[in-house]
């Protein structure tokens, strides 16, 4: 008998209703025959949505000992485990699992909630050998994974909403309470939903553009790759002719997109809040390796950069160094074929009044300008929503990279404002608070 809580988590995922389009995506990209969504504690193991081509027998609800899992180990060291072909696989060639399931291929990775805790595993088994170790298929389970996590966190909020407004329709039907007790309890009870629900509206937003992504972006480069190699292993095997080679670039530009595209979600997943470590830093210091590490980008063009003096800062950071390599490159992306490219780095100290924002606080000011491409400055506030890339030459961005420099800055506790002119230049103005 499941208890309610796990009888939760099972609805919990069925209400995500991208998770059978994940599971058959799975299925199809990797040969798998068997894909599954797990609840994974101490002592139980439960399935929760379940892909089964292979008639392994489980379905939704279905348990095993946690024992016989090697989900269990999983949960103990939340790392993903793959492989390809346990006879011939070192650590689990001899693994009880493999042997007590007739299992020759396995892959499960950890599905962390927002707050970090366990929620169990995204999986999936086969009785015969698979190439699971290859990038896009690790990658691929992580995306999945994170999106997974995303869904549920929104559910959970909204639940959480619910019970709530349950409580306060308890509290009033068996408590007398005073009329202004009554007015102050609606009063900070409305404040708080109203507050979940602006989270709540925001996550969803989010979630809706990860539903996109899953669905046509993830997909249709692994739909090209898969009919393009299908071509060349037909025809153009022995030696490729120019069809072959055709086929080939086309192959190599949507693995490259779908790379980017994949490392770039990786990226924003990793940006939050909770892994913040405040250190002091200089920034010049952080400007000047973010230079070298973009050299590639730039070797073969005419740029010039003028970083002034910018001082030091009380910063995450890797984040912080994320924020400048994607602000300056963003700027390399859009260099105007007219005329040669000058990137501007500067910072001041400021106070808020001065920039409509909090009038009693101070900011660090840090401005990155050039004189590229630009773009209209109604577009000012939609180039840091997910998958909003103004610019639609192949390739040159995945319009994710200003959605992860704004939750960096947020991350901060500050605020960024883009400026823009169209064929003149763009400038990014980051305001970080000065305790």
């Amino acid at each position: 008998m499941l208890e309610d809580h796990f009888k939760q988590d099972i609805t919990n995922i069925k209400n995500i209703a991208i998770v059978p389009t994940l599971l058959n995506v799975i299925c199809q990209t990797t040969g798998m025959g068997f894909a599954a969504i797990a609840r994974v504690t101490e002592d139980r193991w439960i399935t929760c949505s379940v892909q089964d081509n292979v008639l392994f027998g489980l379905k939704a609800g279905d348990e095993l000992k946690i024992k016989t899992t090697i989900c269990d180990e999983i949960r103990q060291n939340p790392k993903p485990v793959i492989i390809d072909n346990v006879s011939e696989d070192k650590e689990y060639h001899d693994h009880h699992t493999p042997a007590m399931y007739n299992l020759q291929s396995y892959i499960s990775v950890p599905i962390i909630r927002q707050d970090g805790s366990f929620f169990g595993t995204l999986c999936a088994i086969d009785p015969k050998p698979n190439n699971l170790k290859e990038f896009k298929v690790r990658e691929m389970f992580n995306l999945f994974a994170e999106l997974i996590s995303f869904h549920l966190t929104a559910i959970e909020q909204d639940v959480a909403n619910k019970t709530i407004l349950k409580e306060k329709t308890h509290l009033l039907e068996k408590t007398k309470i005073e009329k202004n007790q009554v007015e102050k309890l609606n009063s900070d009870i409305e404040k708080k939903l109203i507050q979940k629900n602006i989270s709540l509206e925001k996550m969803n937003s989010e979630l809706e553009a990860f539903n996109y992504i899953s669905s046509h972006d993830l997909q249709e480069p692994l739909r090209k790759i898969q009919l393009f190699t299908d071509t060349i292993e037909r025809e153009e095997a022995a030696n490729l002719s120019e069809r072959g080679k055709a086929a080939f670039h086309k192959i190599k530009t949507s693995a490259f997109r779908m790379q980017n595209l994949i490392n770039d979600l990786l990226i924003y997943s990793k940006t939050k809040f909770d892994d913040r470590k405040f250190e002091l830093k200089d920034l010049n210091t952080i400007a000047r390796d973010v230079i070298e590490d973009l050299t590639n980008e730039f070797e073969n063009k005419n740029v010039t950069f003028d970083i002034q003096e910018l001082g030091k800062l009380s910063v995450i950071e890797f984040q912080f160094r994320q924020l400048l390599y994607n602000l300056i490159n963003n700027s390399l992306k859009f260099a105007s074929a007219e005329r040669n490219l000058i990137i501007t780095v500067s910072a001041q100290i400021t106070n808020g009044e001065r920039e409509k924002l909090s009038p009693l606080s101070k900011y660090h000011k840090i401005t990155i300008s050039d004189n590229g491409i630009g773009f209209d400055q109604s577009y000012s506030e939609k180039i840091f929503g997910l998958f909003q890339a103004l610019h639609t030459k192949p390739l040159k961005s995945t319009g994710i990279g200003l959605t992860i420099v704004k939750r960096i800055v947020e991350n901060h506790n500050g605020f960024i404002k883009a400026e823009g002119t169209l064929n003149q230049g763009a400038k990014f103005s980051i305001f970080i608070p000065i305790e």
